[in-house]
């Protein structure tokens, strides 16, 4: 299957020549790149990356793979993301200020429906009532037959947890996403409630939470940029 964004690569190359400020943030930001940047442009793009060729000031010319973070699904992605790392690097550098989010959002449904069927699963085939376990008076024929899968996936691998460890696992987890969402906290959430909300969020979610702080920022650093274009 060929590269969606590759095909592309050339009219994307001489359309990024417009913006060559961007291509020296990208250059010094992404590609770590010390020293005073004389110029730099775009060689190719596909889905993965981008490949740069910059010169320094004091000549010496080099090339630089920047690497897309998640991989481009579409060419249609091509611009929202290169506006958003054109503001990420800017903030990096100094020379836009990060975006400030004041009010917490619960994540979509979809997102939050997602991470419970994720946990059901998981405590489905880890941690599967004994057999001969009735719950809320609910034959322990039914019981015993929706569990077996779950008792063979025991029986075949060994794998198995009380249900108290298996809950603890998932807790601590969810503690160490809820210190990255304090450190996203930190950078782009203002005022207490809001931040408390996030970490909170994440303590009983987990990634649907802190991923939508990512979504929300690229989002404002989207339309930060388009207004000064």
């Amino acid at each position: 299957m060929s590269d969606p964004v590759s095909s592309k690569s050339a009219f994307l190359c001489m359309y990024m020549k417009n913006h060559p400020d961007t291509l020296v943030a990208y250059v010094k930001y992404f590609g770590k790149v010390e020293g005073n940047v004389l110029t730099a442009e775009m060689s190719s793009i596909d889905s993965k990356g981008m490949t740069l060729v910059y010169k320094l000031k004091s000549g010496q010319s080099n090339t630089i793979r920047v690497s897309f973070d998640p991989p481009l699904s579409g060419y249609e992605e091509v611009k929202p993301r290169l506006l958003s790392m054109k503001a990420e690097a800017q903030e990096g550098l100094g020379m836009l200020k990060a975006p400030q989010l004041t009010t917490f959002r619960l994540p979509g449904a979809t997102a939050i429906a997602g991470a419970v069927l994720t946990l059901s699963v998981y405590f489905y085939f880890i941690s599967p009532p004994s057999l001969g376990t009735t719950v809320l008076s609910i034959p322990v024929s039914t019981m015993d037959t929706f569990f077996s899968p779950a008792h063979a996936f025991r029986n075949a691998t060994g794998l198995g947890l009380s249900f108290r460890t298996a809950g603890a696992i998932i807790g601590a987890i969810h503690a160490v996403e809820s210190l990255y969402t304090w450190s996203l906290c930190r950078q782009y959430v203002k005022g207490t409630v809001a931040t408390a909300a996030y970490i909170g969020g994440t303590m009983m979610v987990g990634a649907p939470v802190w991923s939508d702080i990512k979504r929300r920022v690229q989002e404002k650093r989207i339309e930060s940029v388009m207004k000064v274009e």
